[in-house]
């Protein structure tokens, strides 16, 4: 995945209290490169990538790289079983870096599944793209689970600290990610945050993910469940213009309902368009502004922690 989005040329920052000695690991593979450094007193973190450059190639109806020209004129690329292009990079190589570099991401998320096991700690991963409501939906779900559950959140954006703000205003503590030029959290920065947050067990971590429909959707954090916010405003062909993401959700939040009177959207085919991606999708309509399906909401994520913590973290996966 990294390989393909060439994500992470840049300084991957932590913000919150940190704790323990700096160390780095980095580990080389044939055309890619992937190093982190971490100094925990600055408290910032670097992530780079080395990728083969692209080869200038000749078009026609079917290439050996994977792409595929359309009658339509739409050009595929991707049709091999990595799912994806790297100039310069064959179908095979690219699904042998992907396996690589998501194994040792599982590795990470696998660790991350059983330390939240351990604290008794509920862990959602949040995904959407830019401007679909997700903070705002978050700090109206924490008011409603205040004196119920406690509640913690790492954040992920390239640039600011604003989220993390917001959640903070809200009196849950959170810790914030910012991966400068990365496009998505990995198991790792959310292991090494998770040490550095404060959460009582049986509290539920909401890990809002990087705005984005592609990349987050290949990355395990250790999460029991990723949950994919859709809003009314964005269109209803999404989830078949981004397949994985909604594929890889188990519950889909179609947010902004409010919105719903002044927009000409079809809530049946966009939900109809989901479960033609992913069959097994629930799907909750609702409205941070009005409340509207907040309750249903909030009973949906009591029950699916009730289910997650009293299995084994395998299940916990699953549940």
């Amino acid at each position: 995945m990294c390989a393909v989005c060439g994500c992470g040329e840049g300084d991957i920052r932590f913000e919150g209290k940190a704790k323990g000695q700096g160390h780095q690991h980095g580990h080389a593979n044939g055309d890619i490169v992937h190093s982190h450094a971490h100094d925990h007193d600055g408290v910032a973190h670097t992530h780079e990538h080395a990728r083969a450059r692209g080869q200038d190639h000749v078009h026609d109806h079917h290439h050996d790289d994977g792409h595929v020209h359309a009658a339509d004129g739409t050009i595929h690329y991707g049709h091999g079983p990595a799912h994806a292009h790297a100039p310069g990079l064959t179908q095979t190589r690219m699904v042998e870096i992907e396996r690589n570099i998501l194994s040792k991401n599982d590795a990470y998320a696998d660790e991350n599944r059983l330390a939240f096991y351990d604290h008794g700690i509920f862990a959602l991963n949040l995904v959407s793209s830019p401007g679909s409501g997700k903070t705002s939906l978050l700090v109206e779900t924490i008011k409603r689970l205040a004196g119920r559950l406690p509640v913690a959140v790492i954040e992920g954006d390239q640039q600011t600290a604003n989220d993390a703000e917001r959640i903070r205003s809200t009196g849950a503590p959170a810790i914030q990610i910012n991966t400068g030029k990365g496009c998505h959290l990995d198991a790792h920065m959310v292991g090494h945050a998770f040490e550095d947050l404060p959460i009582d067990a049986g509290g539920v971590l909401f890990i809002e993910n990087v705005g984005n429909l592609v990349c987050p959707a290949g990355f395990d954090l250790g999460e029991a469940h990723k949950i994919v916010i859709l809003s009314v405003t964005e269109g209803e062909d999404k989830p078949l213009k981004y397949p994985d993401m909604f594929a890889a959700a188990d519950l889909m939040l179609l947010n902004k309902t409010d919105l719903l009177p002044h927009l000409d959207f079809d809530v049946a085919a966009t939900i109809a368009n989901a479960r033609r991606v992913n069959p097994r999708i629930r799907v909750l309509k609702v409205s941070a502004r009005d409340g509207a399906g907040m309750d249903e909401w909030i009973d949906w994520l009591m029950a699916a922690r009730q289910m997650a913590l009293t299995g084994s973290p395998a299940l916990a996966k699953e549940a």
